[in-house]
């Protein structure tokens, strides 16, 4: 293990040992964090903890599957009681850049549906404004380019400037998501005002949904590199 992977084991313990309970309807998360949360989630179910999760990707899915976590559609439960999930970036305030394992439709879907949302993370992944990291927009096929276009445009209205905008790729082809779609990956570089963004992203015809997390989680759980990891509410 890395030092990166030790923090993010620590934080889905303290995550696990903090949040979660018997009887729970649980969100999980995609990406490298999450899945480690799902492997120590998976050594509590082998001791006896009785949870059902519901994944937020086909990756997370087959994960738990093969590690023996009982699993549901979204469609055939009640709200979830809790999802827990991990950033590619995240603010002071809560505020998260997720997508970049082109997960973040599904990601956002099951988030909203639950009651918490705790976000569990490396310590690296804390900024003081968000936008480095290119934001995932995910977007429908048809007529992609042009969304592409509008996207420019409102960056530019914005007063972000000429931003940068990338195919997500898998190999030589354009990347697909779970759901059929494409990712468009915007290098803003940095966000002055992420709610005002987040607004009006989903406005643009051809627009799915975008990687701004906003609003949604309750709390945090940083993990360090020497395996502690606090909470901290938001």
């Amino acid at each position: 293990m890395t030092q990166q992977d030790r923090a993010k084991v620590a934080a889905g313990v303290r995550a696990l040992d903090t949040y979660v309970r018997d009887g729970m309807l649980l969100g999980l998360g995609s990406g490298t964090t999450s899945h480690w949360f799902v492997r120590s989630l998976a050594e509590r179910v082998r001791e006896g903890l009785d949870v059902v999760g519901v994944p937020t990707s086909t990756a997370t899915r087959d994960l738990a599957l093969e590690l023996g976590i009982r699993l549901a559609d979204l469609n055939d439960v009640p709200e979830l009681d809790l999802t827990i999930d991990g950033p590619d970036e995240i603010d002071g305030a809560g505020s998260m850049i997720k997508g970049g394992g082109a997960c973040l439709l599904w990601e956002k879907v099951v988030a909203r549906a639950s009651r918490r949302m705790v976000t569990i993370l490396d310590d690296t992944k804390i900024v003081s404004t968000l936008g480095a990291f290119p934001l995932p927009v995910e977007v429908i096929p048809f007529g992609w380019v042009s969304t592409r276009g509008h996207l420019a445009r409102l960056f530019a209205d914005a007063g972000l400037g000429q931003v940068e905008i990338t195919n997500r790729m898998r190999g030589n082809e354009l990347l697909v998501t779970d759901s059929g779609h494409y990712i468009l990956d915007a290098h803003l570089e940095t966000i002055p005002d992420v709610p005002a963004l987040a607004g009006v992203l989903n406005d643009i015809p051809g627009v799915v949904e975008h990687g701004l997390f906003v609003g949604i989680a309750d709390a945090m759980v940083v993990g360090h590199p020497d395996g502690s990891a606090d909470v901290r509410s938001l």
